[in-house]
């Protein structure tokens, strides 16, 4: 059964939400985290970038106390506040392209990630995870929720159709021209209702924040080694995470971009390809594949339509169908000679909403020799996956929707 928990968020003021909500550090340009460094005092990457104020790079143990430093400030000019009693929230995006998407913000169990009743489908990087966790022990606090998917439930569903209804606490939009609402479910009798919802689930699922869930994970595992139980805060038991019905995630593709054909020319290149692929020349005309085992190549100044030999190819489980284990398993690895995907530095990754111009106009500059698109993965095609215990190749999804940092907070000192 899934244990999820209320819990009392740290958050921006109502007046100042839209000014402190950013998009995640890696996300902005230089150009676009100077401008808003240098015209937002509010900005929450005044907390993640807390070396700005001294105008100098500052990384490692000392900007993560620097972190802290910036966020206790915030705090400390009333920026933040701090609800007084453990409850759950509503959060609701409606993007550009008008999907919405709307779920609950909330404390998820430690102890659901280690027994396998949180699943998850893709590999995480140990340096990686040390990294997050001794980021989040200096700094005290985690200001991106784990997106977690959980199959759609008629209950939840028409509490949260009942209480968005009412004024949100928050409701701004961003220069993405994303609209952000939140509310808060402040009725005893309604939070009880839904954990009870969610303890007769067996499983739920990551979608998007494997690296932050598997930290706080580590980060309650050495408290609980280094403290006894009397001393143990029982705030490291959970994470927080922002939980939407299956039906309104939405996945999209990550295409590759390929340096180099690994000594071989073009015409060489396409007879091996041709090995287990049906080959089309589509000229100038932009190709996208329309199912699953279709590829799109742009080579040369042409696009090119792949399909699958299934002839010629067996699947054995359900990562050998995901298209981008089979375009490693077919091309990237034994044509190309690429290996190691989280390595080998001749290939990048473009997700689908970049769109096909965007490899176009890579492969064309000269950066990169070759660009696949791919088809994107299904919900059921992750959880398949991740029940079967197996992990995806990374950069196999584009996973929306994609929240702010710093609207809700879980403290953890």
């Amino acid at each position: 059964m899934a244990n999820i928990r209320p819990f009392k968020a740290v958050r921006a003021t109502r007046d100042k939400v839209s000014l402190v909500a950013s998009r995640s550090y890696q996300s902005y340009t230089a150009a676009e985290r100077e401008a808003r460094l240098d015209y937002n005092p509010y900005s929450f990457l005044h907390i993640v970038n807390p070396g700005y104020k001294y105008q100098k790079e500052i990384s490692g143990k000392a900007a993560y106390k620097l972190v802290r430093n910036r966020y206790l400030e915030f705090k400390e000019d009333k920026i933040f506040i701090q609800d007084e009693t453990p409850i759950f929230y509503i959060y609701k995006i409606v993007n550009r392209e008008e999907q919405s998407f709307c779920g609950i913000v909330a404390a998820t169990s430690v102890e659901d990630y280690f027994n396998d009743v949180i699943k998850k489908h893709e590999d995480t990087l140990q340096d990686r995870e040390e990294v997050f966790k001794n980021y989040l022990d200096t700094v005290g606090f985690n200001a991106e929720p784990v997106l977690l998917t959980y199959p759609d439930n008629a209950v939840i569903s028409n509490i949260i159709q009942e209480i968005i209804q009412e004024r949100a606490e928050y409701e701004f939009t961003t220069t993405y021209r994303d609209t952000h609402y939140l509310w808060k479910i402040e009725d005893q009798d309604l939070i009880a209702i839904i954990t009870a919802q969610f303890k007769q689930m067996d499983t739920i699922y990551i979608a998007d924040g494997h690296h932050r869930s598997s930290s706080s994970c580590l980060l309650a595992l050495d408290k609980k080694n280094k403290y006894d139980k009397d001393d143990y805060d029982d705030v490291y038991n959970y994470f927080m995470s922002y939980l939407i019905p299956e039906s309104e995630l939405k996945i999209h593709e990550f295409n590759r971009l390929i340096k180099g054909l690994n000594g071989l020319n073009k015409e060489e290149f396409l007879i091996q390809l041709d090995t287990c692929f049906r080959i089309e020349n589509r000229g100038i005309e932009f190709y996208k594949p329309s199912k699953p085992h279709h590829f799109s190549m742009y080579l040369d100044g042409e696009f090119y339509s792949l399909y699958l030999r299934k002839t010629l190819y067996e699947f054995d489980n359900a990562l050998e169908e995901l298209d981008a284990q089979l375009l490693y398993k077919t091309i990237l690895q034994p044509i190309l000679g690429i290996n190691d995907l989280r390595t080998d530095q001749r290939i990048a990754y473009a997700h689908g909403k970049l769109g096909m111009v965007y490899l176009k106009s890579k492969v064309d500059s000269g950066d990169y020799q070759i660009g696949f698109g791919l088809f994107p993965t299904s919900v059921n095609q992750m959880k398949k996956i991740a029940d079967e215990g197996l992990k995806m190749p990374p950069k196999s999804t584009y996973i929306e929707p994609k929240l702010r940092s710093g609207v809700t907070i879980y403290e953890l000192k």
